[in-house]
C-alpha cells in the first residue's frame, strides 16, 4: 500500500519515499499569535495533524519528526502589547495557550517540535549571514534583503513569472532596493518595539527568513514535506524556497509542497481582516470537537470548503451514527464472553480501505464513506448476535477512528453531551425512581417514568448492568 501525497512544486500526485524512512521530517507553518485563531486557521492544523497520523502508521511513532513554528515577533502582537501596558510575551503565551488547547480539543497531536521565533534569534542571524556571505543577501540602511536575482528558479513553486509576482504581491517600494521583488530579511525596529543585535544593526527579522531558520534548526534541510494553507505559495514559500536554497543548502528545500485550500465563509475566504471569521475556541463550546475536527476533514484538503451551520450539523450527525455502533456493540458484549483472536472479514475488508484511501493523497471523503461501512459491518454483526464479529469489529472501527482522530470519547458521555447539568441530574434521578419501582414490580409507574424520560428526548436502555442512557438521535 503505496502513499501518494500531490505535490505543489511539481502539480502532480506521486508515491511519497522520504529521504530517510527511519526519520522523515515535516514542517507546517503555525500561527502568528495575537489573537484567538479562527477556524479557517484550523484547517491546516487539523490537515496535517491527520497526514501526521498517518506518517506515524506507516513508519512509526518514534520515526516521524513533526514541527509547526511559532510567530511571536509581529507588528499585531507589538500594537496589542502597547494597548494592554505588557510585554509581548505575555501576549504571545496567553494566545499560545488557547491555540494548543483549541488544536488539543479538536483532536490535534502536538508537534515534535513547536519552535518560537524569540527563540530561534540566533539561528536567524546566522541564516541572514550566510546569505550575504553567498552574495544572496545584501545590508542597505539598516535593512538586510534577499536578492531576488541570485536565485534563478525564483517563481518555480508559484508557477508565476516576475512581472506577475510583483504586480500581485504587496511590494514594499524602497529606493535601497536592487529589485522591486526583493524582500527584507532584517530591518530595523521602531520605536517602543522590541528589538534584537545583530551585525546590521539592532531591529528584528522579516516574515519569511523566521520559516527557513527554524526548520534548519529543528528539522535540518532539507526537509522531506513542508505544508501550509495554499495562500502561503507565494510569497511565502517562494521566497523560503529561495532563501533556503541560497543559503547553501543545494538545489532541495523540501522534497514534497503540499498545501490545503482555503475555508471559506459564503463566498470569500475567512480572513480577520475581511471580518467574516468564526472563532475555534467560541465554536468549541457549542459543538464537540470531533465534529468540528470531521466539518475540516469533509472534504478534499486541496479544494476549497465553505463553512456554515450545516456542514457542522451534518458532521455532528455522521459521528452520531459512529457512537451509536460502538454504543449498541458494547452493550451487546457487556454480557457476553471474551472472543479474542477472531477476525471480522468484512469488517477488516472495510478497514484496510480507510487506509487506502488515507494513502490517496489523503482522500478524507473515501475514508468516511469505508468508516461507514466498516460501521455497517459491526452492526450487521450486533444484528445476527455473532459476539466475536461484533468484537473484532468494534476493534477495528476504533482503530481507524484512532487513525483519523476520532472516537476517542466514551459513547455514553457523547451521547449525553447534549445534555446539560440539570438535565444530566434531572435523568439520574429519573432512572434511580424507575429503578426502584421495577425492583417493587410497580411495571405502571415504570413505564411512566419512562414516558418522561421520552418526552426530554431521552432514550433509556436496560442491560445486565442496569439502565443506561442517551439523547435520542434526531430525525
Amino acid at each position: 500500500m503505496t502513499l501518494s501525497l500531490y505535490d505543489t512544486m511539481s502539480r502532480s500526485k506521486r508515491p511519497f519515499a522520504p529521504q530517510d524512512p527511519g526519520r522523515v521530517t515535516m514542517y507546517v507553518c503555525g500561527p502568528t499569535v495575537y489573537n484567538f485563531a479562527h477556524i479557517g486557521n484550523f484547517r491546516p492544523v487539523v490537515v496535517f495533524d491527520l497526514l501526521f497520523r498517518v506518517l506515524r502508521d506507516v513508519y512509526g511513532e518514534d520515526a516521524v519528526l513533526y514541527a509547526a513554528n511559532v510567530t511571536d515577533v509581529d507588528d499585531k502582537i507589538n500594537r496589542k502589547a502597547v494597548e494592554e501596558g505588557v510585554p509581548i510575551s505575555v501576549i504571545t503565551d496567553r494566545y499560545l495557550d488557547a491555540y494548543n488547547a483549541d488544536a488539543a480539543a479538536l483532536g490535534a497531536l502536538r508537534p515534535t517540535f513547536q519552535p518560537r521565533v524569540t527563540e530561534t534569534m540566533d539561528a536567524i542571524v546566522k541564516m541572514i549571514g550566510d546569505l550575504i556571505h553567498q552574495n544572496s543577501a545584501y545590508a542597505a540602511e539598516g535593512h538586510v534583503l534577499f536578492d531576488t536575482q541570485a536565485f534563478s528558479d525564483y517563481g518555480k513553486l508559484s508557477g508565476r513569472p516576475m512581472d506577475e509576482m510583483i504586480a500581485g504581491a504587496r511590494v514594499d517600494v524602497a529606493p535601497y532596493k536592487r529589485h522591486p521583488a526583493d524582500f527584507v530579511l532584517w530591518k530595523p525596529s521602531k520605536p517602543g518595539e522590541p528589538e534584537w543585535q545583530s551585525p546590521w544593526g539592532p531591529g528584528r527579522p522579516g516574515w519569511h527568513i523566521e520559516c527557513s531558520a527554524m526548520i534548519e534548526q529543528a528539522l535540518g534541510l532539507p526537509i522531506d514535506i513542508h505544508g501550509g494553507g495554499i495562500d502561503l505559495v507565494f510569497p511565502h514559500h517562494e521566497n523560503e524556497l529561495a532563501q533556503g536554497v541560497c543559503a547553501g543548502h543545494g538545489r532541495e528545500y523540501a522534497h514534497v509542497w503540499m498545501h490545503n485550500g482555503f475555508l471559506n465563509m459564503g463566498e470569500e475566504k475567512m480572513s480577520k481582516s475581511v471580518g467574516n471569521v468564526a472563532l475555534a475556541h467560541d465554536l468549541l463550546k457549542l459543538y464537540p470537537g470531533e465534529a468540528i475536527r470531521w466539518a475540516l476533514l469533509s472534504g478534499h484538503y486541496r479544494q476549497p470548503l465553505e463553512w456554515n451551520d450545516g456542514l457542522i450539523e451534518s458532521a455532528k450527525s455522521a459521528l452520531d451514527r459512529l457512537y451509536r455502533v460502538l454504543d449498541d456493540a458494547g452493550r451487546f458484549l457487556a454480557g457476553e464472553p471474551a472472543a479474542d483472536g477472531w477476525q471480522n472479514a468484512a469488517a477488516a475488508a472495510e478497514h484496510a480501505n480507510v487506509r487506502h484511501a488515507l494513502h490517496d493523497d489523503l482522500n478524507t471523503p473515501s475514508a468516511f464513506a469505508a468508516m461507514f461501512q466498516l460501521a455497517d459491518k459491526v452492526r450487521a454483526a450486533v444484528m445476527a448476535k455473532d459476539a466475536r464479529a461484533v468484537a473484532s469489529g468494534r476493534g477495528l472501527l476504533l482503530e481507524a477512528g484512532q487513525l483519523m482522530g476520532f472516537l476517542a470519547v466514551d459513547p455514553q458521555s457523547w451521547f449525553q453531551s447534549g445534555a446539560d447539568d440539570d438535565l444530566k441530574t434531572r435523568v439520574e434521578g429519573l432512572l434511580a425512581e424507575r429503578q426502584a419501582a421495577r425492583a417493587a414490580k410497580n411495571w405502571p409507574e415504570a413505564d411512566r417514568i419512562r414516558g418522561e424520560l421520552a418526552a426530554l428526548n431521552v432514550e433509556v436502555m436496560d442491560g445486565p448492568s442496569g439502565a443506561t442512557w442517551r439523547i435520542k438521535e434526531q430525525a
